[in-house]
């Protein structure tokens, strides 16, 4: 019997048209398994969930996706926003024929799938695991001059490894435009785009995780969310920063196995 893949590699998937942007899909992990949907955070690709993949790929059929301008993708021409990511997965779901999917999302993608699982749309989320993931932009929010403030020269030195890989990868690589774009988005406080209150209609059993030393997503306003999602968990995980799946995948792993078995 053919082992199955256990994370993405970038190598074997294919291109949706969505609107005037391509966006690469890849799957791995089981392919007769119930689906689960990888969405991957702001500036990386669907490879930030590697690290906890494989003890969720002998059961599930693992679907990433890229979102516009990051990895394989194209950005197009619109304005990027968490509302457009959402209706990107509609599309890609519903090219794909998958009508309901459980859903883990690390920082934007938790984002976006708290967005999907509290729309009453024609995609179903039935199970949500966010990671690192904020929920809404307070005027006062200690992150925001952060996220205002980054330039090409602060990613590069934090991700050594990800200005060159993008440029490998990206079939229209134009970082300075990609990083304009999402910190557009990240900073972008309009009503319609963070979800804020519409989390209080999320039905489906939700896991909220965050690393105890995240920055950018605190205990404080990921407790008051949990008040909103009736029935949610909350883990903080001890020594993690906020890819709290590279820091602490032996502790993530399982309690993902865990919630999605």
């Amino acid at each position: 019997m053919p082992s199955i893949r256990t994370a993405f590699n970038h190598a074997c998937g294919c291109v949706l048209p969505v609107g005037d942007a391509q966006i690469y899909v890849e799957e791995a992990g089981q392919p007769d398994g119930p689906p689960l949907l990888c969405l991957h955070g702001g500036l990386g690709d669907m490879r930030d969930l590697n690290p906890v993949l494989p003890a969720l790929a002998q059961r599930l059929r693992l679907i990433g996706m890229d979102f516009r301008g990051h990895g394989r993708s194209t950005l197009g021409s619109q304005a990027l926003t968490y509302a457009l990511y959402q209706s990107d997965v509609i599309a890609v779901m519903r090219q794909l024929g998958i009508a309901a999917a459980r859903v883990l999302g690390f920082s934007d993608g938790g984002i976006a799938g708290y967005r999907l699982a509290a729309a009453n749309g024609p995609f179903q989320v039935l199970q949500l695991a966010a990671i690192g993931a904020q929920w809404r932009l307070a005027a006062d929010d200690p992150a925001l001059p952060m996220l205002q403030g980054l330039t090409q020269d602060d990613w590069a030195g934090l991700f050594p490894n990800a200005l060159p890989d993008y440029q490998a990868c990206n079939p229209q690589p134009d970082f300075a435009r990609l990083l304009q774009a999402v910190k557009t988005l990240w900073t972008n406080a309009q009503p319609g785009n963070y979800p804020g209150e519409t989390v209080r209609a999320i039905t489906a059993p939700t896991l909220l995780i965050r690393g105890d030393a995240d920055e950018l997503c605190s205990l404080q306003e990921l407790a008051a969310l949990q008040q909103r999602i009736a029935g949610s968990a909350l883990l903080n995980a001890p020594f993690a920063g906020h890819d709290a799946q590279r820091d602490a995948p032996a502790l993530l792993a399982p309690a993902l196995a865990a919630f999605f078995g």
